[in-house]
């Protein structure tokens, strides 16, 4: 057992434990609190005086593993370009464990991600769940799949429009997804009537998202676009979540009154293009305070996944409230990925996913001093 003790507990929930203590058993978190806490089996003390405990931090939006960086096309495994509809492909069997980024997620106090196919198709493929350490990536997983990724809006029009195919417009964007989704639907139908069907993944794989047994999760930036999401949600009655969400602070009111999740970022990124035109701080802000259930995200590696909580806290400078930005990395984003039950709070049962700060995390003087994943040290500053 593991006792980590004296240290300022941020919960995760919104509440702070001055003082308080935790102790880990077989990689869970046993007990916390400020009152005292004795085991006479605790192996190994921790004194986090004068320092911030907090739990682990989850990126909602990674292509971690998938997208290596440093060696160019070689490790571009994260957009299956042959052709825009493909929902059979994997994100798990792109995932390269060993990629830097898992270490920089680690260093960074970053536990979870949930690693996504790029954005170049209209479907894009499964997206899996994972803790940032191992060298196995399906000892890794949390939840596989976690979702399937679409996108809306420039890309997939860039990215097969200039192949003289479509999708060239955003009507062909919202068409061919319509067209799939339509032909998953006689494809479920068929298979909940006892008929025979020939075997196809792709479809296979989005009946799941028509049974909602996994979310949609759809790349969309502008407002339009969001809009354009939210209506096809309703068209097959589906969940969804709003990925990037940049124009979402345009219709906020509207975004919150249909409950779904958004993730909003990178937006520690440039205006790289004409739909990031409108990017800003005060998006968290706005979508939050309309009730919006939000998490931020670091797209990593177009920012990289060590300023995940830079970008939580410099939301915080442009208005977003604390607690909300808290949230927005811990507990709104495990509810976000569906694994609340285990991650994103310091919760008695959860997993020890824990991260012990010098000081304030959002003063960016200081640094993450210990991270622990499963009860286990997986990154310590002075080692």
């Amino acid at each position: 057992m593991i006792l980590i003790e004296n240290g300022t507990i941020i919960v995760g929930t919104g509440d702070v434990i001055k003082e308080g203590k935790i102790l880990i058993k077989e990689g869970k978190i046993e007990k916390i609190g400020c009152s005292s806490i004795e085991s006479e089996h605790v192996t190994t003390v921790i004194d986090a005086g004068g320092k911030v405990v907090s739990p682990g931090l989850i990126d909602v939006h990674t292509h971690l593993g998938v997208h290596e960086e440093g060696i160019g096309t070689e490790g571009h495994d994260f957009n299956e370009t042959s052709d825009p509809i493909t929902p059979e492909v994997r994100a798990i069997d792109g995932i390269n464990p060993r990629e830097k980024g898992f270490e920089d997620a680690r260093k960074a106090g970053v536990t979870t991600v949930q690693v996504l196919p790029g954005s170049a198709n209209v479907i894009g493929g499964e997206m899996v769940t994972l803790k940032t350490v191992g060298t196995i990536v399906d000892e890794m997983v949390i939840r596989q799949p976690s979702g399937m990724k679409a996108a809306f809006g420039e890309n997939p029009k860039r990215l097969h429009g200039t192949k003289g195919k479509a999708p060239i417009t955003r009507m062909g964007i919202a068409a061919l997804f319509r067209k799939e989704m339509r032909k998953a639907q006689q494809y479920l139908d068929k298979k909940d009537r006892g008929k025979e069907v020939d075997f196809d993944l792709g479809l296979e794989n989005l009946c799941k998202v028509l049974r909602k047994e996994v979310p949609l999760r759809a790349h969309a930036h502008r407002s339009d676009d969001i809009v354009t999401l939210i209506r096809l949600a309703k068209e097959f009655n589906i969940e969804i979540s709003i990925e990037h969400c940049t124009e979402g602070h345009h219709i906020a009111d509207y975004v919150a009154e249909h409950g779904f999740h958004a993730s909003i970022g990178p937006t520690m990124s440039t205006r790289s293009k004409i739909e990031l035109s409108d990017k800003g701080w005060n998006t968290p802000k706005v979508l939050a305070e309309a009730g919006v259930p939000i998490s931020i995200t670091t797209d990593h590696p177009v920012v990289g996944i060590e300023y995940l909580l830079s970008s939580a806290a410099t939301a915080v400078k442009y208005g977003l409230d604390e607690k909300e930005a808290w949230k927005s990395i811990t507990l709104t984003a495990a509810r976000h990925l569906g694994i609340d039950d285990r991650v994103g709070s310091l919760e008695e049962g959860k997993d020890a996913d824990i991260v012990i700060w010098s000081g304030d995390p959002f003063d960016l003087r200081n640094s993450v001093e210990t991270t622990f994943i499963n009860g286990e040290i997986v990154y310590k500053k002075d080692e």
